[in-house]
C-alpha cells in the first residue's frame, strides 16, 4: 500500500500485546478502522469494547479467526493496509504469504529465528507486491535490535554492543522474584537451547544460562544478566563484519536465575516424553503446570528495562557509552510496560510501513527501519531513550 493508504489495520491475536498495539494505532496511527481478531470471539469483543471505551469512539471491531484457517485469514486481510500477527510464531510464515498475496504490509512478534529466515526469503515476492515484511518486532527482538543498530552511530568506531533487557514486577517477592507477563512457553524457549552471538567477529552459539553477570542499572540497582535464545534474532548476521561482539542478555533479580538453571539441569525444559509408572509425561508441560500458577499474574505493575553497553573508540581513545530505556506500568490506561514497549513497537512499525517510510521487501527489523525514527516515535509517547 502507498502513503495514500486508508489506514485500515488488522491485528491477529487479541491478547495483551495485540490490544496495546490496537490502542497505539488508534491514538497515533491515524487509524480509520482496526479489526482485532482472535480465535476466541469473546476475547476479541472484550478487548474491542475496552479500547472503544478508552478512545471514546467506535474504531475497533472484533472478529473471530483461527490463524490456521487460511480461507478465514484470506477474507479478513482483504482491503487492509497493514497486518500484525500477535499469535504464536508457527503461524507467521503462512500469514506472511497471505499478506503478500493481499498486498498488505505485515509485521509480527516473532519468536523463532528459523521461521524468520523463511519469511525473509520472500523478499522478492514482497517487493513485487510493493509491501514490506518485518518479522520479529516488539520489545525484543525488535526494539532492542533497533537500539543495537543505533549504537553503531555513537562512537567513531564501535567494536562491541551488549544489550541487557527485562520485564520485571516492580514488587519482586520471594522465592521467584519474578512474574510472567507473556506466554510461559515463550519464556521457557528463551531459557532453552543456545544463544546466537557475535564473538571475535564470528557467529557463535553458546548454551543459554551459562554466562551470568551482575549489572548495576542506573535508578534500578543491581540485577543479574544471563544469555537467552532468540533475542539477537538475525542481528549477528546483519552486523557481522561491522562488530567484534554483539549479544543479548536478559535481566532478573539476582536470586531468580539460580532456580531456572537448576530446572534446566534437571531436564524440565525438555519436550521429549519420559516414562513414569502410570504413563508418559512431557517434562516441559509438567514444569509449566507447576510453575505457571506461581508466576503468572492476571494483573501486574511492572517495569521494562533496556540497557545497551556500547564499546569502541572515540577521538583515538577507548570509550564506552550506554543507551537506556526504562518504562513503567501506566496507571491511566492500565497497560503494562511490557505491553507498551512490545505492542507499541509493532504499531510504530505498522505506521511507518503504511506511511511509506519502510521500503518494500522482506527485511530484518534492525536493517529495515531507521533507528532514529523508532526513537523519535517512542519520544512522542513520552518514552525517552537516554544516552549515558
Amino acid at each position: 500500500m502507498s502513503a495514500s493508504s486508508k489506514n485500515v489495520y488488522l491485528i491477529i491475536g487479541a491478547g495483551r500485546q495485540g490490544t496495546a498495539a490496537a490502542y497505539d494505532l488508534a491514538v497515533y496511527g491515524k487509524a480509520r478502522s482496526i479489526t482485532l481478531a482472535d480465535q476466541s470471539l469473546s476475547t476479541a469483543q472484550h478487548a474491542a469494547a475496552r479500547l472503544n471505551r478508552m478512545l471514546n469512539k467506535e474504531i475497533v471491531q472484533a472478529a473471530a479467526l483461527d490463524a490456521a484457517d487460511s480461507d478465514g485469514v484470506q477474507r479478513l486481510m482483504q482491503g487492509k493496509d497493514a497486518v500484525l500477527s500477535a499469535v504464536p510464531y508457527y503461524y507467521n510464515l503462512s500469514l506472511t504469504e497471505t499478506a503478500i498475496q493481499n498486498h498488505c504490509h505485515y509485521c509480527d512478534m516473532g519468536g523463532n529465528t528459523a521461521i524468520v529466515w523463511k519469511q525473509l526469503a520472500l523478499d522478492g515476492q514482497a517487493q513485487q507486491a510493493s509491501v514490506s515484511i518485518i518479522p520479529d518486532c516488539g520489545m525484543g527482538p525488535g526494539l532492542i535490535n533497533n537500539l543495537g543498530a543505533f549504537a553503531l552511530s555513537l562512537l567513531d568506531e564501535v567494536t562491541e554492543v551488549i544489550i541487557y533487557d527485562a520485564g520485571l514486577p516492580q514488587d519482586m517477592q520471594p522465592p521467584w522474584y519474578y512474574q510472567s507477563t507473556f506466554n510461559l512457553n515463550g519464556l521457557t524457549n528463551e531459557m532453552d537451547g543456545q544463544a546466537v552471538v557475535l564473538r571475535n567477529g564470528e557467529i557463535t552459539y553458546i548454551d543459554t544460562l551459562s554466562e551470568p553477570e551482575l549489572i548495576d542499572i542506573p535508578s534500578i540497582g543491581t540485577l543479574e544478566a544471563d544469555l537467552i535464545s532468540g533475542g539477537t534474532s538475525t542481528a549477528p548476521w546483519s552486523f557481522k563484519g561491522k562488530l567484534q561482539r554483539y549479544e543479548n542478555k536478559t535481566l532478573r533479580h539476582p536470586k531468580h536465575w539460580e532456580w531456572m538453571r537448576a530446572y534446566k539441569a534437571l531436564g524440565l525444559f525438555s519436550e521429549k516424553p519420559i516414562q513414569l509408572s502410570e504413563g508418559k509425561v512431557i517434562p516441559r508441560e509438567l514444569f509449566h503446570t507447576l510453575l505457571g500458577e506461581k508466576i503468572n499474574a492476571p494483573f501486574i505493575r511492572d517495569m521494562a528495562i533496556i540497557y545497551v553497553k556500547v564499546c569502541g573508540n572515540q577521538n583515538g581513545k577507548q570509550a564506552t557509552r550506554y543507551i537506556q530505556i526504562i518504562d513503567y506500568f501506566d496507571e491511566t490506561t492500565g497497560f503494562t510496560a511490557m505491553e507498551r514497549l512490545t505492542g507499541w513497537h509493532c504499531a510504530i512499525v505498522m505506521q511507518l510501513q503504511v506511511d511509506g517510510k519502510i521500503s518494500p521487501g522482506a527485511k530484518p527489523v534492525e536493517l529495515a527501519v531507521e533507528p532514529q525514527l523508532i526513537i523519535d516515535e517512542f519520544a512522542k509517547r513520552k518514552i525517552e531513550t537516554r544516552i549515558l
